[in-house]
This record gives structure tokens, sequence and C-alpha cells, in this order.
């Protein structure tokens, strides 16, 4: 009996363990929807901290994959003139979606990204 009980525990205290490991991600998605402000974008203060984030590790330099450089904004202005940028952040269109293999970005960092490409993209 009391061998069933440790392994209880055991079993018990894995899931827990387990589990754990997602609560932060999944306490700032919940909590996004009540914070997230998408009236004038930031390129610098909001954008870029996703892209550093989310994209640069594949989409950045020379040997950026695909050859979609996106830590130059010159770069990025195409993608975002062609719609690429959105149709990959939001899993629409033909285009990959992105970040690639991986879930979608957070609801609050794609809306931040349709609401500043709907805002006209700036560089500010």
């Amino acid at each position: 009996m009391k061998g069933k009980f440790v392994l209880a525990a055991m079993a018990v205290g894995g899931i827990v363990f387990y589990l754990s490991g997602c609560a932060k991600e999944s306490a700032d998605r919940l909590s996004e929807g009540s914070t997230c402000d998408t009236t004038g974008v930031s390129y610098s203060k909001q954008i870029l901290p996703i892209l550093e984030d989310n994209c640069y590790t594949c989409h950045q330099g020379t040997a950026a994959s695909s050859g979609i450089d996106l830590s130059n904004f010159a770069t990025l202005q195409a993608h975002v003139a062609n719609g690429d940028l959105v149709s990959a952040v939001t899993h629409t269109g033909a285009v990959t979606p992105m970040p690639y293999e991986l879930p979608m970005l957070a609801s609050c960092e794609v809306n931040t990204i349709v609401a500043w490409v709907h805002q006209g993209a700036l560089n500010n």
C-alpha cells in the first residue's frame, strides 16, 4: 500500500513539474489581451523587438534564410509592400507561415505588426 502511495505522489509531482514549465508562457498569452495597445505603433519600440526576438535568428544579414533580411529597414519595407510580412505572421496567403515550423506568434505581437503595417509601416 505504501508503495502505491509513493508511486502516485511521484506521478502527480512529475505532472506538476512538467506543467509548471508552461506557466509563464500561458500567463503571458492570457494577459496579453488586456495589455495589447496597437495605437500609434512604433517601429523602434514595438516592431523591432518582435523581429529581434522571433525573426533575426534566421532572417538577418547576408546569410539570411531564403535571402530575406528583416534586420534592414529597407528590405523589411519590401516585404511589407508585397504583403509577405503580414501573410507570414498571420499564417495566411501563399507564403510560408512564420516563425518556421513553430507556433504562431502571440496574438498581441501579430496584431501589433498588422497595425503597424496598416498605420503606414513608418520607421519611427
